[in-house]
Parts: structure tokens; sequence; C-alpha cells
């Protein structure tokens, strides 16, 4: 099934669809969580209230829904100037009498710039215009046109749009649109576990193939799915969802928008019943901050971590299960100046409990920049609470790990434990290798058939710390691989580094196996 299905999503939304007068690079359906409900100053309708003709709780029809919605949602037309070709470069050669020929084919004629089209989906969140959508439906666009749900009291033509903001993170994008009359919106709702439950029936709304305003229904097939994001929460739903249905709301019962239509998963680009919309609780964040500043300010911690395995447990002091984020590193930011230290496990965040790094790096990000949150963190097997006053992420980010400073120059002696050989680091090794000046042990072999084998470590992986303590020769390692053992732990933590990535991973002391290979690391 994998290996035949594809996620598509987040596409170029300029692909020309061949045999229609429309281009839409959107494969896939993202549902912004809607906002706000219809303006009770022009309407008397009431999101609220619950649908006739329901029996049981299930719907005998979504007519009324479909009603009552449809004109806060939007279709999206977007035009885009696509830059002329240099020329037909491999096809013939410069100068030939057929050049300009294949430039007319590639270019139009006369070889000049021409315009593209896609066709996306939005829904209104205010009485004063604002429109959500996904950032590629309208990504690269030089003109975005609304055009609304025919019926009295909408605008009546097409209108303009103008860009708020965008966060390519989340896919989300903020757009305006001017008119005299204040316009019909819908709201956010409850995205969370209480509020869009597993079998709950969802309704999608948008522009599916170009094809105008429609409608599909189903239900919530599952939550808190994850593909490629750092921001990932998405919603799973059956409901099909189609190209030109990205950015378009995924309502609940009582006409809030619980998600946006963002992706799909099929083999071909059309629905077969698996779609994502990324949830409410995240968007409605990211578009409180487009609003506000016309860009996003997540809260920064300045750490890498890494989820706690089953098999670190007991290399853990003080640890009782696989949960919390564990710390890898700490560059110069918030969380050094707090205090934390490699190989710490936060355990709660603002008095909510970790469970691991996708939670807290999402937590984190929710969070004001310049909030000083309380962590209760396991340090040597006890625990502490630490105040941290966030930086922000989108300017923090890209300075937060510079390289270390320059290691003292060990002596060149190799010995063979735990399934592998290493070595300390030496000019010729870190050379061959491509190590920074970081100190350790580099792993000069490993033994396919032991733990170490089993979870990934590979020649050319440096070994920082044993233990949670620095190790630089053979000696020292073996030194914590006795003390692990004469305090009955069955397993050693390791701080290994990759390209520069570091992440925790524990070995068997007895290597009777291997156990389950650990996650890799995150930053936040």
């Amino acid at each position: 099934m994998r290996s035949q299905a594809k996620v598509q999503h987040r596409a170029d939304p300029r692909p020309v669809l061949t045999g229609l007068a429309l281009t839409t690079a959107l494969v896939l359906a993202q549902a912004l969580p809607g906002f706000a409900q219809v303006n009770p100053e022009t309407t008397t309708a009431d999101t609220t209230q619950a649908l006739p003709g329901a029996v049981a709780g299930r719907p005998l029809t979504f007519a009324d829904l479909a009603a009552q919605v449809s004109p806060s949602v939007v279709n999206i037309t977007t035009s885009t100037t696509v830059a002329q070709r240099e020329g037909p470069q491999g096809i013939v050669p410069d100068g030939s009498p057929f050049e300009d020929f294949f430039n007319d084919l590639q270019n139009g004629p006369g070889g000049q710039p021409r315009r593209s089209s896609a066709l996306g989906s939005g829904f209104v969140i205010s009485a004063d215009g604002y429109i959500v959508t996904n950032n590629h439906v309208i990504d690269g666009a030089d003109e975005i046109e609304i055009e609304f749900f025919p019926g009295d009291g909408q605008p009546p033509e097409q209108l303009p749009a103008t860009l708020i903001g965008t966060d390519t993170n989340t896919d989300i994008a903020l757009l305006k649109v001017e008119y005299d009359d204040p316009l019909q919106f819908v709201k956010f709702g409850d995205s969370n576990a209480t509020g869009a439950r597993v079998g709950d029936w969802v309704l999608a709304m948008g522009n599916p193939l170009g094809q105008g305003f429609s409608v599909s229904a189903g239900i919530v097939s599952a939550r808190n799915r994850a593909l490629s994001g750092t921001y990932d929460d998405y919603i799973q739903t059956d409901a099909a969802i189609n190209r030109g249905n990205s950015g378009g709301p995924l309502f609940n019962m009582d006409g809030e928008v619980i998600g946006v239509n963002t992706a799909i998963l099929s083999p071909n680009g059309g629905s077969i019943g698996i779609g994502f919309a990324m949830s409410a609780a995240v968007v409605s964040n990211v578009v409180d901050q487009l609003q506000e500043f016309g860009e996003t300010r997540r809260g920064w911690l300045g750490v890498r971590i890494q989820d706690v395995t089953p098999d670190m447990v007991s290399a853990i002091d003080g640890l009782d299960g696989a949960r919390g984020a564990l710390i890898t590193d700490v560059p110069p930011g918030p969380a050094e100046d707090a205090g934390l230290l490699s190989g710490d496990v936060i355990l709660s965040y603002d008095g909510t409990d970790v469970t691991d790094t996708r939670e807290l790096v999402r937590m984190v990000g929710n969070s004001a920049v310049g909030a000083t949150i309380p962590m209760r963190v396991l340090r040597g097997g006890k625990e502490t609470m630490i105040d941290v006053t966030l930086g922000r992420r989108e300017t923090d980010e890209a300075t937060a790990f510079p390289a270390s400073d320059t290691a003292p120059e060990p002596e060149d002696n190799t010995q063979d434990m735990l399934g592998l050989t290493v070595s300390p680091v030496t000019p010729d090794l870190a050379e061959q290798y491509g190590l920074d000046d970081r100190a350790g042990l580099v792993i000069t072999a490993v033994d396919p058939d032991s733990d170490a084998g089993a979870k990934g470590l590979a020649e050319g992986d440096l070994i920082t710390d044993a233990g949670q303590e620095p190790v630089t020769t053979p000696e020292e390692l073996q030194a914590r691989i006795d003390n692990a053992t004469e305090a009955g732990q069955t397993s050693l933590l390791l701080l290994v580094r990759r390209d520069g990535n570091p992440r925790f991973l524990a070995l068997a002391l007895d290597d009777t196996g291997p156990a389950e290979p650990d996650d890799g690391t995150d930053q936040n």
C-alpha cells in the first residue's frame, strides 16, 4: 500500500490540466479551521443551534448545514506570470534555423512570458473580509481573485484580494478583500479530542477540479496525524477531497471550522477517502498572529531534543517510563541562560506533562515570544523546576547551533566494546570522516550483529558522552560501562553525533540482542 500510494500536498498550484481552461496545482485539500460565526448584524442564522432532522445524532440531511455555511466559503483564482525560458537547450543547437520554432512552442509566439492560473478554496473569518486558505494555493501569485457563493446579499462578482501574511510551516495564508457591506463568516470550532472525536460527522466544502462550489460529507477517521511538518496536527477524514479543495473548510455539525483541507493520500491524485485537514487548534493561532503582525512569532526554547525510548529508561536515573523530551544539545540561547543541560529530561511545560518531543515543540511554538515558562526537569535522578524566558524561533533558529570550541588532540589508540570499535579523534580521522573539532570517540567499525548495529550506529559517528558524562578516550568509555554494570543498569546511554547532529541512544550492556531503534532529534 505504501509503495503504491503517496501523500500529495503543498504542490505547485500552477500545472496545466490538459483539455481544461484552468490550471491548478492543488493535489490536496487543506481545511483551515473556520473562524467566527455568521454575522448577527446581517443574518439571523445561529451556527450553535442543533440542526433539524437528526435522529440519534445522525443527520437525515446535510442540506440545512450546507445552506447555513455556504455564503462564507469562497473559490480562489490566482494568476502568475511564467518567465520566458532561455531557449531549447539540448534540443537544437544555438543559432539553428529551428531555434525560433522551438521557442514559440515553449513560450508562445515571440517567446514572451505567459500567464498561468490556479484554483483553490478558502473561507471568510470576519465581517470585514479576512479569508483563510492554504499557502500553496496563492504561493507566487501576482493576482488573487475571490469568488463568493451566489445568493442574496453576496458580492455580485469577483473581488481582488490582498495577501496579509503566510506561514509555510503550517501551509496557511491570510487574505483580505474590501467590500461595502459586512460579509457572512464562520468561526473556528473545537478540534481537540472532545470536540472532534473519531467517528464524528464532518462536511468539506470547496471548489474541486474547478467545478465550482461543492459539498462532501464523511467522518473523522483519525486524529493527530503528522505528515512532514514540525507543527503538524492533521485530522484525517474520508470526506471526498480533490484538486481545488485546498484551503477549504472542514466543518463540524455545528457549522464551525475544525480543520483546513490540506492533503490527500492517493496513488493517482484523486480522492480515495484518505484526506487530511490541519486542525483548527493550530490554524487559529497562526491566523491570530498573521492578523496582528503579518507574520508568525513562535516561542523558541533553544535546544535539540529527542524522544525517550523504552530501552533508555533503565539508563536514566529516576525515570519511571518512556516519557518526556530528552535534551541532546544546548547552544547559547534561552535554554542555556536558564541553566538547562544536555541529558536533562523535560517532564512538564507550563504545568502540562510532556509525553514526547512533538508535543513539546507544539506547546513551545504556541507560546508568546518573551514569555517566562516554568518547566519540570529530571537531572541526575532528581526533579527540579526551571523557568525559561522564550526567544523567537523565526529569528533565533538559524544561528542557534554554532560549532564548539577546539578540542584537545587525543592520543591515537583503538579499542573494541559494545559491538563498536572506537578511537579518539585524530586529525587524520577528523579529515577522513568529516568531523568538526568536537572532542569524543569516533566509531571506526560496527559489528552488524550487535545492539549497536541494530540501532543504526555507523562508521564515522562520534560518541561525545556516555552515562551522561563526556568521554574522549576508550578508557573513559570502559569506565562508564563498568560503573553502569555495577549499578545494576541493563543499558548505557550514549550521546552520538552524525553530521554534527546529536541524538541519544541506549546500548544493551550485555549485548544479548538488538532492541528497537531510537528516534531522531528535533529542534525547539
